[in-house]
């Protein structure tokens, strides 16, 4: 059984840092490609960051360029996002999600969801 559980989420205030962490099991994660997703309400879920089993990143480059970055540990089969220089806009539940084959940006393309964890920016 495939198991993605976030943590890291919480309230910051606006110009500071929180790393989120994804924990997989069940799955080869060496195998995966990773990605972060997240989703405000009322809004669509939206890609944020992916990274391939090789360490190949793509990113959302309008919403966190230069803010955000996605690592990952094959050996902790875990995967990370840290943010940096939040702003009230990334508001939202943040999602993991795991596949195998490309990195892709469009959510139904991925296998395996996480819970999500809250991150909340105050300004």
């Amino acid at each position: 059984q495939v198991q993605l559980v976030e943590s890291g989420g919480g309230l910051v205030q606006a110009g500071g840092s929180l790393r989120l962490s994804c924990a997989a099991s069940g799955l080869t994660f060496s195998r995966a490609a990773m990605g972060w997703f997240r989703q405000a309400p009322g809004k669509e879920r939206e890609f944020v960051a992916a990274i391939t089993p090789n360490l190949a990143i793509r990113q959302n480059v309008d919403s966190v360029k230069g803010r955000f970055t996605i690592s990952r540990d094959n050996a902790k089969k875990t995967v990370y996002l840290q943010m940096n220089s939040l702003k009230p806009d990334d508001t939202a539940v943040y999602y993991c999600a795991a596949r195998f084959g490309s990195v892709q940006s469009i959510p139904r393309l991925y296998d395996y969801w996480g819970q999500g964890t809250q991150v909340t920016v105050s300004s």
